[in-house]
């Protein structure tokens, strides 16, 4: 399971905030053997760490009946045809042996897909969330921390707290622009190992100044001994105007993270992380054996040789982004601020009672209206089909 810190903020929202694509919690069935649950929580006392018993796990919501608008999910299947030609394939792996140097291949065609720069090298992860974790595992020295803008993907805080690291979060402004000031400040200050950009960011959506993001990276990279990495997390690339391929490779210290989530596989679980070799090799070296699956890997490649299937449902989401961008600025009540990714931020007059209605109404959004102040009244929509679109606006008009 993924682990959640159990502190006042999460706790008032809808646990889960421990993902990109987290839902409200819903409840797991008890364990049979109430005894057994006992003993285990007597010796877990004793063994496992403090901060660790003062989590609680990750639970996912029952989306059963809903139109699900919560995940950021891309909402077009593969087409039938294509589901044959994959399964045919998936059918003839080797699922009695391990891995092999097929997942070679997988890294071969994600860079050239990305467009990585010669001297670069690429690591593969299970999902994004496990490079997230093995970077703050390669980079666990004395008095190592992390730094990232928030509100922001809350796993850059989590990988730090669970790795033993200091994370420092830095506020956005109030129109979740990045605070250059603040953000230059904290850098120097606490010499963060990592600070983590994500572009476009999760839960606002938004891109950010290019001229603030190169102030940030040569202030990180610009302290010799003391610098650190900078990590530009572009989960959402496929849905943004612009990518941060084509500046990496100015800079020694700065590390590309993709996942295919959004791209169409959020069922596969396969995120990459491009950078400099010697920075990639050395991040490698925490990397559990065999962590990409033979499932994994050949799902990944046929995706990327239909890469052209996901570009069109891409370009269908942002046409469809547009569209509901321009609805929503015409409710009473509510604002939508400016999307780059595949989801929305709206802020409502009651962010509670609004996300209870949609429930009512069997549309599932995100309620991250405790998630952090500059977040208070706002629910996170995924753009979805013109269809459930339609559903989501119809339901939303009776919430408010």
């Amino acid at each position: 399971a993924i682990i959640e810190m159990s502190n006042p903020e999460n706790d008032a929202m809808n646990p889960g905030t421990a993902s990109r694509s987290a839902g409200p919690s819903q409840a797991r069935p008890a364990p049979p053997g109430g005894s057994a649950v006992h003993a285990v929580t007597s010796v877990g006392a004793r063994v496992f760490r403090q901060d660790v018993q003062s989590m609680h796990a990750y639970a996912i919501q029952d989306s059963v009946g809903m139109v699900k608008l919560d995940a950021m999910e891309n909402p077009y299947p593969l087409p039938h045809a294509l589901q044959v030609e994959l399964g045919q394939r998936l059918g003839a792996l080797a699922l009695n042996r391990y891995p092999d140097g097929r997942v070679n291949d997988l890294r071969t065609a994600l860079a050239a897909y990305a467009g990585m720069p010669k001297g670069f090298d690429i690591m593969l992860g299970n999902g994004s969330d496990e490079l997230i974790a093995l970077l703050a595992l390669a980079c666990d020295v004395p008095g190592a921390s992390i730094l990232a803008p928030e509100p922001g993907f809350v796993m850059y805080a989590m990988s730090a707290k669970l790795q033993g690291l200091a994370f420092h979060g830095v506020p956005l402004t109030a129109d979740f622009e990045l605070d250059e000031a603040a953000m230059l400040d904290a850098i120097a200050t606490h010499k963060p190992a990592i600070v983590y950009l994500a572009y476009p960011n999760n839960p606002t959506a938004n891109l950010w100044d290019d001229a603030v993001i190169e102030k940030i990276i040569e202030a990180q990279g610009a302290q010799g001994a003391q610098g650190g990495l900078v990590v530009m997390d572009e989960a959402y690339q496929p849905f943004a105007s612009k990518s941060y391929i084509d500046r990496i490779h100015r800079h020694h210290h700065v590390l590309l993270m993709r996942t295919l989530s959004k791209f169409g596989l959020a069922g596969v679980r396969l995120g990459y992380m491009l950078g400099p070799k010697a920075l990639i090799a050395e991040i490698d070296k925490v990397r559990p054996p065999y962590n990409i699956s033979v499932l994994n890997y050949e799902c990944a490649l046929f995706a990327i040789e239909h890469a052209d299937v996901f570009a069109v449902q891409a370009a269908e989401l942002r046409v469809q982004r547009g569209l509901l961008l321009g609805t929503l600025a015409q409710l009473p009540g509510v604002h939508a601020f400016k999307s780059e990714a595949n989801m929305i931020l709206v802020r409502v007059p009651d962010a509670a009672k609004t996300f209870a209605g949609l429930r009512d109404h069997k549309v599932l959004v995100k309620n991250v209206s405790k998630m952090h102040p500059l977040l208070d009244s706002c629910l996170r929509l995924t753009v979805g089909t013109a269809e459930e679109n339609a559903q989501l606006l119809a339901a939303l008009k009776a919430s408010l």
